[in-house]
């Protein structure tokens, strides 16, 4: 299970996690033996790889042919993929989705590996030893989009209040990645409210990001105790008809600071919450779907109204599950408890920064997602620090300015980036463990 909707009427799209592939270690005494595994999965799962640190290749077959793009929400924390025998693409980060796009394959039978490695080391600033888990595997969903020349790479609907009432500030990104131009029409609809059709030529290789601007003045407002979501879909079509598309959901609210009070839709918020691990003792970190739904039935029995992803982006089924039942959340990147030495590794600012350009890309348009956050504990008593928090706190901002930042710190009076955020948060321990 990818989303808790459908995210496509036209493109065809098959899920190729919620099966079993095969795994074989890469390393180690087992090197080479064959097993059957669940994907998505953790191989801390499987009897013979609790403590197992290196790398281990997933594979199956696919039958498929011509343009196609593997969609990968998760692979922990460094991905390499195959296609018969050929790397095709790589990732790093266990937490954010990446895609990888192949064109002109023959029909047939394929062989789909990879590779996933959860070792430490110079090259990983980010996945380091540390006090919660980093597990190996394909840990979230696996999706082929068969796609023709051109295609929707996203959606981004962002609601803002005005005084004659909702509107919705969309983006939506276009790719042609064929050898010839392209004409097409793109066509956004919102909740029933269309837009005119945008005409669109494209050069070969080319993109373009269309801008739209809709009212809404009649949208219910998305709320705690309401959490009313609209649905938001582009269409692309030509002389031949609709050709692709793109559904996604989004809820009309405002999130804001005012002084020192957070503001939901201008009424003072009182946040209650826990941080969150996409942890399980059966499943490590590839919870299904219903235990992620329990983990949010038991904060929400607690009296919750908030959780907080600590201390990476969260699988898309769990914000999906956040904004169905009005929970709010802060999401933030992955980076924790790094010292100044950790952030000066050569890696560390291009995969930090990546981490928040992939996390805000893939789910800038869940309404539940209340404040976008960063490098929690991290050296923020320092001036290479502080450059580091600038960077990351602006680079936010760039990609989204309709919501709060903030980052956890323990440094209290020697944390000199309390000035950068709109919210200021403290990590407290009293009498801790």
């Amino acid at each position: 299970m990818i989303r808790t909707f459908c995210t496509h009427e036209i493109r065809k799209v098959r899920e190729l996690s919620g099966s079993l592939w095969e795994f074989s270690p890469c390393t180690g005494n087992l090197a080479g033996r064959k097993y059957r595994t669940a994907v998505p999965g953790c191989w801390e799962s499987m009897p013979d790889f609790s403590s197992y640190r290196g790398v281990g290749v997933f594979s199956r077959e696919i039958e498929t042919e011509g343009a196609f793009r593997l969609v990968f929400k998760g692979v922990s924390h460094t991905a390499r993929v195959c296609l018969d025998g050929r790397e095709i693409g790589s990732h790093y980060n266990a937490y954010t989705p990446f895609a990888v796009a192949v064109t002109d394959v023959m029909a047939g039978r394929h062989l789909l590996e990879v590779y996933a490695d959860n070792t430490f080391g110079e090259a990983s600033a980010l996945h380091i030893p540390n006090d919660y888990m980093s597990y190996g595997g394909i840990s979230r969903g696996v999706l082929l989009e068969e796609l023709t020349d051109t295609y929707i790479e996203y959606i981004h609907a962002v609601p803002v209040m005005e005084k004659d009432g909702w509107k919705a500030l969309v983006s939506v990104k276009v790719k042609n990645w064929s050898a010839a131009g392209k004409a097409c029409r793109l066509y956004l609809d919102l909740a029933g409210i269309a837009s005119e059709a945008m005409e669109l030529t494209l050069e070969a290789g080319g993109e373009k990001t269309v801008d739209f601007q809709l009212s809404a003045a009649e949208a219910e407002t998305w709320e705690i105790k309401n959490p009313k979501l609209y649905t938001v879909r582009a269409t692309l079509s030509d002389e031949n008809g609709a050709f692709d598309d793109q559904i996604d959901r989004m809820g009309f609210r405002e999130i804001r600071t005012e002084g020192k009070d957070i503001l939901l839709n201008g009424k003072k918020l009182c946040i209650r919450g826990f941080c969150r691990h996409e942890d399980h003792p059966m499943f490590g970190c590839a919870l299904p779907y219903a235990a992620i739904q329990q983990d949010l039935e038991t904060a929400m029995d607690l009296g919750a109204n908030a959780i907080r992803t600590a201390h990476y982006p969260n699988d898309e089924l769990f914000l999906d599950l956040c904004d169905e039942q009005g929970i709010l959340v802060w999401e933030e990147n992955h980076a924790r408890g790094l010292t100044l030495e950790h952030m000066q590794n050569p890696n560390f600012e291009r995969q930090a920064e990546t981490c928040i350009e992939e996390m805000i890309t893939a789910h800038i348009n869940h309404p539940s997602v209340i404040i976008w956050g960063i490098l929690n504990e991290c050296a923020s008593d320092t001036e290479y620090g502080y450059e580091c928090y600038k960077k990351q706190y602006d680079l936010i901002k760039h990609m989204d300015f309709s919501r709060p930042r903030s980052s956890a710190s323990c440094k209290f009076k020697t944390d000199i980036c309390f000035g950068l955020p709109e919210i200021v948060s403290y990590n407290l321990y009293p009498e801790w463990y």
